[in-house]
């Protein structure tokens, strides 16, 4: 084998979980009376963390004060809603499966609450996962390679012989930080232009393409 680790980021590469985003946002921001935004929108806001989603969401002049009781209200409401619309991609299930019949471990590194990620990888990958991590207190998120690195502490795996796929210019550039492989999907939240405009050097179609690029 090539690799003895598949890192997977989740959102947009494993999991479409766009609508649940955007649903919960919109929920979020009627509440407050901010005006609401399109799935297109959204879509363009995710990548770097909930934080700075609802710092690209909410009108522009908010007090800190203010950002911060929208988040802890997105919090609250994206906990409880965050499985409602999400489904995983086609084909990603069994590549996972295939992976790990093949000897090779697997992982989640998310910018999602650390709460969510857990409960969305057991809830549609049940058992499939040998760690799932998100945004937590002490690590820095993505692309900061601090999650990567935790991962591969505890799976006690060299960065050479990991790679890491996901789907967003934050993808890349977290594995180039964390000095690792990457594959870069083209099914998730970002046009494939833009993602080699960012430095993506190698770009699948399809979740089964992962296999080919792991598997000796």
């Amino acid at each position: 084998m090539k690799y003895d680790l598949v890192v997977f980021d989740m959102d947009g590469t494993i999991l479409n979980t766009l609508e649940d985003l955007a649903d919960s946002l919109n929920v979020t921001l009627e509440h407050f009376g901010y005006p609401q935004h399109t799935i297109e929108e959204v879509c363009s806001f995710v990548g770097n963390g909930i934080r700075l989603l609802i710092e690209r969401g909410v009108p522009k002049g908010l007090s800190t004060e203010e950002i911060d009781q929208v988040f802890d209200y997105f919090m609250e409401y994206y906990q409880i809603h965050c499985a409602d619309k999400t489904k995983p991609y086609g084909g990603i299930e069994e590549t996972i499966r295939k992976l790990r019949a093949a000897g090779i471990r697997t992982a989640v590194v998310s910018n999602k609450a650390d709460c969510a990620v857990k409960e969305l990888a057991e809830q549609y990958f049940d058992g499939l996962f040998d760690v799932a991590v998100g945004e937590r207190e002490g690590i820095a998120k993505k692309p900061a390679p601090d999650g990567v690195n935790d991962v591969l502490r505890q799976l006690g795996i060299a960065r050479e012989k990991a790679v890491y796929v996901g789907d967003s210019e934050v993808d890349v550039a977290t594995a180039q930080n964390a000095h690792m492989d990457s594959l870069i999907v083209e099914w998730g939240f970002r046009k494939s232009d833009f993602l080699r405009e960012k430095g993506a050097r190698i770009l699948i179609k399809k979740p089964e393409e992962i296999l080919s690029y792991c598997l000796d």
